[in-house]
């Protein structure tokens, strides 16, 4: 089945995007990082970000989530960032990646097209997100330099309505497709 990465910077729409996609029926893979860090949170530990097996934890729920995406039975799924986001995110945080990251990035064939959803402009903070605008526009570089430098083939989704933007991403599935 074809699976398609959404990538961008906090706060960039992404998951609006994926929330509309999946209404739309399509099968979609949830982020890894954010549910990570908001369990760690709950469970005591304000920034599990800095802990260093947190790119583990991150990693480990991701290919779970990838295998259980393998059971759906859509021709398309779209997932909400990838391991690719989590090797950025080390880089960002200046984090030593695990070799189990670099080894799922490497082994990575089936999905090979990003939306790459650009930032609105504006950055919300939440408890997880606790990035300023300026700072989400440097990990936006970050994220895309790393998922060029993996060879993966970015289609730029530029900031606008969400009706707009999910109409792009669909009709970019759809040519692929054919």
């Amino acid at each position: 089945m074809p699976g398609y990465i959404l990538t961008g910077t906090p706060g960039s729409g992404k998951t609006a995007i994926l929330r509309h996609l999946e209404i739309d029926g399509h099968p979609v893979v949830e982020e890894a990082a954010t549910d990570v860090i908001a369990l760690h949170q709950a469970l005591g530990r304000p920034e599990p970000w800095r802990e260093p097996d947190f790119a583990e934890r991150v990693l480990d729920l991701q290919q779970r989530r990838r295998r259980r995406a393998e059971l759906f039975g859509g021709d398309v799924v779209f997932h909400d960032r990838s391991p690719v986001c989590t090797l950025a995110l080390c880089r960002h945080l200046g984090l030593t990646p695990p070799p189990a990251l670099l080894d799922e990035i490497a082994g990575m064939t089936a999905e090979r097209t990003v939306f790459f959803v650009r930032n609105q402009g504006f950055v919300e903070a939440t408890a997880a997100r606790r990035i300023t605008f300026e700072e989400s526009l440097v990990f936006e570089r970050v994220h895309e330099l790393t998922y060029r430098e993996a060879g993966f083939d970015l289609v730029d989704v530029p900031a606008g309505p969400l009706a707009n933007r999910v109409a792009s991403i669909k009709e970019v599935v759809d040519r692929l497709r054919r």
